[in-house]
């Protein structure tokens, strides 16, 4: 996801700031997964660690479901907070995840063939195999496509053969034969447009058939799917059976979903089945999940789940299922359709801190800030609650704020303070940091409250640090 890259530049950043630690003792963390992968080797504080891990997530799950301010400010004030806290930021090349990275790269290059500009996309297709992910049979695919649309016939085919010879069991070998048989079929011929104009005939046919004659159409975009006609026809002949009704157009995006087409067309049915809803397309989605062993598939059908109202089924995955990564997937799917009753339920009955931790982020994405606030109140694992109070900072609702002084003035934890002044930085809410600030006695905790509001462009920031100067 691009857009998820763009909100973490700043984190990033923040991270980096670490490295100018000048002359202060900083305690190597562990290196987590996630957007700091193996390739990342630096010291950094691991507290910094836990809040750019948290600030990743929420920027992903937030862009996917269209609401990114929060994200792009918390990733704003994570980066001033770690630069404010080690003195600036050093330029460096820090490594993510090379999944993460390589769905980046795939899809911009897909992009890319979208606006024809195939040149460009062979070279991010070129990255996404270098990187040697899931992702990477894929890639090839799509390069050897890209070279034919260019006329580059020889390489297409040498592209061919090397996805062939290094994954024989590909779910992309189906198209790489019919692709190999075209170009093979166009070899000695000049390059000219006629494909590329021969494919936009068929994609303009097959908006007029389901348009005139919707029965007639189906069998046509049926054989379209399992045919040899490019990605690019079978992608829009399932978004045309997407948009009937039929049981039989949905019989024939179910098989797609099944795996009867290339990985990219099976997610893309699978998240229409979640559009188009119904107790029939749920059942497709509850067969595929249960006989499928692609934790990518899995993800798509949980999102599918939350496209198509299912909570129960999500509800029932967030407690039962066993692939942590795919269990805090079906409770970010809850936190994205506001199923607070369901989250409260799973929070009160989970013994695991981590996912706990998943609950709380959300419980933030579902904007459920009276029960984040009633859990920094009392929650007893000072982890958890450092985090229901990080999640309100990143939250503007009315009476977050003053929960958040109010938890201030309560506790006397060093920690918890501190967090609580970082959630004020994050909503940059300068009135309540000055109030803490006048009644603050400890010069540790002022010092940081002073720090955060010398880089917040507010009159009541300057006013207060104007008195501090006389």
């Amino acid at each position: 996801m691009t857009i998820t890259r763009f909100l973490m530049t700043p984190v990033l950043l923040g991270v980096a700031a670490a490295q100018a630690a000048a002359g202060q003792a900083v305690s190597p963390a562990p290196v987590p997964a996630g957007p700091f992968g193996p390739g990342l080797s630096m010291a950094i504080p691991s507290d910094l660690v836990d809040r750019a891990q948290d600030l990743y997530a929420l920027a992903r799950d937030l862009s996917e479901s269209g609401t990114i301010d929060r994200a792009t400010a918390a990733a704003r004030a994570f980066a001033a907070t770690a630069a404010g806290r080690f003195g600036g930021a050093l330029p460096m090349a820090i490594a993510s995840d090379p999944d993460d990275r390589a769905d980046d790269l795939y899809e911009r290059a897909r992009d890319l063939i979208e606006n024809g500009r195939f040149d460009r996309a062979i070279v991010e297709f070129d990255r996404v195999i270098a990187l040697k992910s899931r992702l990477t049979d894929a890639a090839m695919f799509w390069k050897a496509y890209s070279l034919a649309k260019l006329g580059q016939r020889a390489d297409a085919l040498t592209a061919i053969a090397d996805l062939t010879k290094q994954f024989p069991e590909s779910k992309w070998l189906r198209d790489a034969k019919a692709l190999e048989v075209e170009v093979r079929q166009a070899s000695g011929q000049t390059v000219s447009p006629a494909s590329q104009d021969d494919e936009e005939l068929k994609l303009m046919a097959l908006r007029g058939i389901m348009q005139s004659d919707p029965e007639q159409a189906l069998p046509v975009l049926e054989k379209m799917l399992t045919g040899s006609n490019s990605p690019k026809v079978k992608d829009r002949a399932l978004f045309v059976l997407s948009q009937s009704r039929s049981a039989r157009a949905r019989d024939i995006i179910a098989g797609v979903a099944k795996g009867n087409a290339n990985p990219d067309l099976q997610l893309r049915a699978i998240r229409y089945l979640g559009l188009m809803g119904g107790a029939d397309s749920r059942q497709v989605l509850v067969d595929v999940y249960r006989s499928s062993n692609d934790p990518a598939v899995k993800r798509a059908i949980l999102r599918g789940y939350m496209q198509s109202g299912d909570r129960e089924r999500l509800f029932g995955l967030a407690k039962s299922e066993t692939d942590p990564s795919l269990r805090a997937e079906a409770v970010r799917q809850l936190g994205l359709m506001n199923a607070r009753g369901e989250l409260e339920q799973l929070y009160s009955s989970e013994s695991s801190a981590d996912v706990k931790k998943q609950i709380l982020q959300a419980m933030f994405l579902g904007g459920d800030s009276d029960r984040l606030i009633e859990l920094a109140k009392s929650e007893k694992d000072p982890e958890l609650r450092k985090t229901a109070i990080r999640n309100l900072g990143l939250m503007k609702r009315a009476g977050t704020g003053d929960a958040l002084v109010s938890i201030y003035n309560a506790d006397s934890s060093v920690d918890v303070k501190k967090a609580v002044i970082n959630a004020l930085f994050i909503q940059t809410n300068a009135t309540a940091l000055v109030t803490l600030a006048r009644a603050e006695k400890n010069l540790d905790l002022k010092k940081d409250i002073v720090s955060k509001l010398s880089t917040m462009k507010s009159k009541e920031a300057m006013d207060y640090l104007m008195e501090l100067l006389k």
